[in-house]
């Protein structure tokens, strides 16, 4: 069986994490801010997406990973979208991108949405990375950090930047 993935890290490789120990550990001690989500919810917010990703926080990274012991940027976020919303999408960030997202403009992101990335060293355009967009700038991805909430105004994701995609629901 052939996984279609597409994350920065080459194939066959387990980042090491901080604090020590290798990604697919469940033992590696997470640091405090990845457990947390600090983002204040609202009474409009989607609290089942909010409580999901807080599940995956510090979930290590691995390659062609979709579950809670280990993921890769788009495992987690096709996880993610089958227990919040029930929508089975793409396995691969590009073809989640084409092939369940309709674009939107950066400024109409809202809870939910993707965001695509071209982690490349010079960002080709080429969609490689996939995260979940939450609020306030903030989404969350697996990185070689593993499962983490970073801010689309980060110098390297403004640098890294593709497109916003809304899934067909």
């Amino acid at each position: 069986m052939l996984l279609l993935v597409s994350c920065h890290v080459t194939k066959g490789t387990v980042p090491s994490h901080p604090k020590g120990g290798g990604g697919q550990s469940s033992a590696v001690a997470i640091p405090e801010e990845w457990k947390n989500l600090t983002i204040a919810l609202g009474p409009g917010d989607n609290k089942r997406l909010y409580r999901e990703v807080k599940s995956w926080l510090g979930v290590p990274y691995l390659y062609g990973g979709h579950s809670k012991t280990g993921a890769d940027c788009s495992g987690f976020v096709m996880e993610v979208y089958k227990v919040v919303y029930g929508k089975n999408i793409q396995r691969n960030s590009a073809k989640i991108f084409q092939q369940n997202c309709r674009e939107i403009e950066k400024s109409d992101l809202s809870e939910g949405d993707l965001v695509f990335f071209c982690t490349r060293a010079t960002n080709t355009g080429t969609i490689n990375h996939v995260g979940l967009y939450l609020k306030e700038n903030k989404f969350a991805h697996a990185s070689s950090r593993g499962v983490v909430v970073a801010d689309l105004n980060q110098n390297y994701w403004t640098a890294h930047w593709v497109a916003a995609g809304r899934v067909c629901r």
